[in-house]
């Protein structure tokens, strides 16, 4: 989460793919961030976990959490859009249609008072992050290329092995044994005569 507009645009410029953006919709708010884990989609995120989100950006909205009856934008954070004529903190989006709302009707203190309590500050090297993240995405896409390549080459090597047997070449191709006198050739030729 962002503390303040200047965090609120670093948190902009090095948001992962798999981020959801939270905020008060038409007022200035925190922008909060969630990580998703990579086997859970934003547009399925579980309701508490969307409630908490919501609560925590409500909570963090100096103009929101004095009002009631707020809606809440969330969307992936590759779906934000930044331009330069834009004030510092503000975004807009790459498809409207990935921006989803919830609806909060009042602050739930028990859900605010829980988020705190457990709540961490620390300060993060966004760029050494996402140097790391793409160091990590990189060597995870290198071993699934290399598995892909023994794939193949393994099934190049059976295919070549099922076009062998079925060939007749093999047929032909009687090699000599030194040892074995042969059945048809000089012996052959002087009986004829």
């Amino acid at each position: 989460m962002g503390r303040d507009k200047v965090e609120n645009e670093e948190l902009i410029r090095y948001a992962w793919p798999q981020d959801v953006w939270f905020h008060v919709d038409k007022l200035s708010s925190a922008h909060v961030y969630l990580r998703m884990p990579e086997e859970m989609t934003w547009d399925a995120i579980p309701e508490g976990l969307l409630i908490d989100c919501a609560q925590l950006v409500k909570a963090n909205s100096i103009e929101g959490n004095k009002k009631d009856n707020l809606t809440i934008i969330y969307t992936p954070g590759d779906n934000l859009k930044k331009t330069g004529d834009m004030a510092v903190g503000q975004v807009s989006f790459h498809n409207d249609k990935k921006v989803k709302r919830v609806h909060v009707p009042r602050r739930e203190n028990p859900i605010v008072n829980r988020l705190n309590k457990t709540k961490v500050e620390r300060e993060v090297d966004h760029e050494q992050e996402r140097v790391d993240r793409l160091k990590q995405e990189s060597a995870v896409k290198r071993a699934a290329a290399n598995e892909r390549r023994k794939a193949e080459q393994e099934l190049s090597k059976a295919r070549e092995a099922e076009k062998a047997a079925r060939s007749y070449d093999a047929l032909f191709n009687v090699e000599e044994d030194p040892d074995v006198p042969r059945k048809y050739g000089r012996e052959l030729e002087e009986d004829f005569m």
